[in-house]
């Protein structure tokens, strides 16, 4: 579900209309010819980044990021060596029509495997895979109500349910009290009424049961069957991983609202799921409409929770029932805010024997945590939605269940690897036929931009205008902010527009960046006293913008933005801190964050004043942070050596991070627009280092034309071909080869990896718009961030990144020059 946001200065609809949106191709009568003249859809590269083996690991495979319609998409199998491997199509999004599909995987450690996804219907006919999770909802017809019970009458199961007004807690219409649903390791059900609890069915098979679960009464799923029992005593607490509010003090149940609706949305072998709407919530003085998707994979225990409110609420509330004589048991919180942790408990909680043990955890990102607090029914995760949506997982698992958990011991180890599962994802490397389709042409200049038109027509209807001061930026899922990614994706478009010029477009992005400026010359969101120098990157946009547009607010908020760099800190020996929550930091990220806004406002309005400064920096950065064996540039510096992923003894940060490297290529070659050719004594060093960067990049190289995440490590498990580092040093390339910075022979690796670019990074999809995959969210230092490869590794893989996106457009327009476009 977007989150609907007012643009309060651009008319969003007006602008698309006019921006000459991608345009879907022609669909009429292709059904029939697509699934008879194109078999072949994909081939994915997958790998396991993990040292231990993943026991059906569900992968999803949207029709979009196939290049398909849903018609297109009907009999599609997917195989490995010719072999068929589990499959199901799926609605994802809960909306009725089925959009991706989903494939299970056994991958042994750090396996690499390649999967191919063909249209082939009579495979399609034939596959029949075992049922591995059920969901299902099942009421009483034939009877009658009694006030609040249900005299006789027999069940029957239903896609869709809504409880009449009288239907309460043991009213005995609903087969064990709500929907249910389970995998081979074991099942839950949801009480659809005022308790909103979740209990657990202990399975002592792997074959589906819930079917025959409270066939003969409620009483009769409480002692133990041959296929297992109801193991949970839920009582007036959240359950086996429910969720409501913190009010503070304790948990508000979801119990004060209008009506429940339960829908089945999928029901298959592989992949199940429920949606439960609770209409008219009132809770913490309003009244909204709380959504949750619940789903379940086969050999998996976890359920994947996605909650979405019709406004926003803080302070949701997951976790599990508080039993005595339990360990609670707290997962790592010293880590990355992107990455999984959780809450657990462990003991002799389970209702089939006083001697049983039965775990239980909820599963949640460490920057949703606000605190792990208890109240009298429940030990309690209190966390923060993105927005109104929220996301976790919640898990059950009963030492009685088949070759079931049996100690806590290994409890702790099972849920260790559901987080680093959770958290370093499948690396994929696709092959679409849709994308090969269209990178059949040949990359010319006119090409090159084609693809530049492309993704900023696409990025025009996913992100650009939201950006927009009171927009939403919906990568970092949050309120718009003037923000470093801000500034870098409309300087993209201000680049692609001086060769393709669209007087819609750059009105959205001076609208865009204009919208933070105030009347008195503030800017909205920046606080110059937190000395941020990431916020010093959109002064760029703001500077080209006021030079075509002077106004006296835009003067007085470029001016501010000086005034940060006259007081902002440095180390001893004059390098500029990162933040100041960062003291005593070098990182590469900040040279290209402030020298080139501080050497185009010192040129513009200074007569170039700072320029040494600038070139001290870079200087510095050399100095400090190259290593001479490979030409490399290690990450960060921290001066006080204090950091826990600073070296003791040098300070310095241990990897070589592609995106890091990026950030000062792109530097050095930006620089230099604002130094006069004739100040050799300025431009001589930093020529040297593009010379040197532009060497060592070379050597580092994939054949694919594109470079991994950290670079000197291929072959590491879990290290992936990175989008955004490769569109920046593609970028880099061209413009210093067009430049005369670098010579002539370095045109073929720019080409190689604009080229790499595309065949890599690029997803065309069915309505023509396209997706930059791959691209790593963020890489930073500090706040659980240790430095290590690890760390690299658990920063999730993100798409259509302004971080990838703003350079691809901009490598594009070099690599456009650099192949010999004209002006018409």
């Amino acid at each position: 579900m977007r989150i609907s946001q007012t643009l309060p200065i651009i008319t969003l609809s007006s602008v698309l209309l006019a921006c000459g949106q991608p345009q879907p191709p022609e669909a009429s009568n292709q059904t029939d010819s697509y699934q008879t003249k194109i078999t072949q859809i994909a081939t994915i590269e997958v790998s396991n980044p993990s040292e231990f083996a993943r026991t059906q690991q569900p992968l999803f495979f949207s029709y979009h990021d196939l290049g398909l319609t849903a018609a297109q998409a009907q009999n599609l199998v997917a195989r490995i060596n010719n072999s068929l491997v589990p499959s199901q199509h799926i609605d994802r999004n809960g909306d009725g029509d089925k959009d991706t599909l989903l494939v299970s995987l056994d991958l042994a450690a750090t396996q690499r495997v390649k999967l191919n996804i063909a249209a082939d219907a009579a495979a399609f006919a034939q596959q029949s895979w075992p049922v591995r999770t059920q969901a299902e909802i099942s009421h009483k017809v034939g009877g009658e109500w009694q006030e609040a019970k249900y005299v006789g009458g027999t069940f029957q199961n239903v896609k869709t349910l809504t409880p009449p007004a009288q239907y309460t807690d043991h009213s005995e219409w609903i087969r064990y009290e709500g929907p249910g649903i389970e995998s081979d390791k074991v099942g839950y059900r949801i009480y659809l009424d005022w308790r909103n609890g979740f209990d657990i069915f202990g399975k002592k098979t792997p074959d589906m049961v819930l079917q025959q679960i409270g066939q003969d009464g409620y009483q009769s799923y409480h002692a133990m069957a041959d296929w297992g029992m109801d193991i949970l005593k839920v009582g007036r607490s959240l359950g086996a991983g429910g969720y409501g509010y913190w009010d503070g003090q304790q948990v508000q149940l979801v119990s004060q609202l209008a009506q429940h609706t339960a829908t089945v949305t999928n029901n298959g072998p592989l992949y199940s799921a429920l949606q439960i709407t609770y209409q008219d919530w009132q809770i913490a003085g309003k009244t909204l409409t709380l959504q949750a998707d619940l789903s379940m994979t086969a050999a998996s225990r976890l359920v994947n929770t996605r909650l979405t409110l019709s406004d926003e609420l803080d302070n949701l509330a997951i976790g599990f029932v508080k039993h005595p004589d339990t360990t609670l048991i707290q997962g790592n919180i010293d880590i990355t805010g992107h990455a999984w942790t959780y809450i657990a408990s462990w003991g002799k909680q389970s209702l089939s024997s006083p001697d049983s043990n039965l775990g239980m955890a909820v599963i949640f990102k460490r920057n949703a945590l606000q605190q792990v607090t208890a109240d009298e029914n429940s030990q309690v995760a209190v966390l923060r939605p993105a927005g109104k949506a929220l996301e976790y997982y919640f898990l059950a698992a009963w030492d009685g269940e088949k070759d079931g958990i049996q100690t806590q011991a290994d409890f702790v180890a099972y849920l260790e690897q559901q987080v680093e599962a959770l958290t370093l994802t499948p690396r994929m490397r696709f092959d679409t036929a849709a994308t090969a389709s269209a990178l059949a042409e040949p990359l010319t200049a006119e090409r090159a931009l084609y693809w530049a038109e492309q993704l900023a027509a696409s990025e025009m209807i996913r992100q650009t205008p939201y950006y927009v001061y009171g927009g939403w930026d919906y990568e970092r899922s949050r309120p718009a902010t003037f923000e470093y990614t801000t500034g870098l994706l409309l300087q993209a478009y201000d680049d692609l527009l001086q060769l393709r010029p669209n007087p819609a477009w750059q009105q959205v992005i001076s609208e865009v960046v204009n919208s933070f400026v105030t009347t008195d010359g503030d800017i909205h969101t920046y606080d110059i006293k937190k000395y941020n120098i990431d916020s010093l990157n959109t002064g760029n946009m703001l500077l080209r913008d006021y030079l075509r547009n002077p106004t006296e607010p835009a003067r007085k908020a470029l001016a501010l933005l000086r005034q940060q760099i006259t007081e902002h800190p440095r180390t001893a020996g004059g390098a500029f801190w990162h933040k100041k929550i960062y003291p005593h930091q070098l990182w590469l990220d900040g040279v290209y964050m402030g020298m080139p806004f501080y050497a185009f406002y010192t040129t513009e309005f200074e007569n170039g004043a700072g320029l040494p400064e600038v070139l001290k920096e870079f200087k510095l950065t050399r100095q400090i942070l190259r290593d001479p064996k490979t030409g490399l540039y290690f990450h960060a510096w921290d001066e006080s050596k204090q950091m826990n992923w600073a070296d003791k003894e040098t300070g310095l940060s241990p990897h070589f991070w592609s995106r890091g490297q990026g950030w000062l290529s792109m530097a050095l070659v930006d620089v230099l627009d604002y130094i006069p050719a004739e100040q050799t004594e300025l431009r001589q060093p930093l020529l040297e280092m593009i010379t040197e960067l532009a060497d060592a990049l070379q050597r580092y190289q994939d054949a694919s034309g594109t470079w991994y995440q950290i670079l000197d490590m291929p072959e590491a498990p879990g290290n992936y071909l990175e989008s955004s580092g490769t569109a920046m040093y593609a970028y880099f390339l061209a413009k210093a080869v067009n430049k005369g910075y670098l010579p002539p022979s370095y045109k073929e690796t720019a080409i190689k990896a604009f080229n790499g670019l595309l065949k890599e990074f690029v997803l065309v999809h069915p309505d023509n718009t396209i997706s930059l995959i791959n691209t790593v969210q963020v890489a930073g230092l500090g706040f659980g961030r240790d430095g290590s490869y690890r760390y690299y590794m658990s920063e999730p893989l993100f798409r259509n990144d302004a971080k990838a996106n703003g350079p691809f457009i901009m490598a594009a327009v070099q690599v456009a020059i650099l192949l010999g476009y004209q002006t018409p």
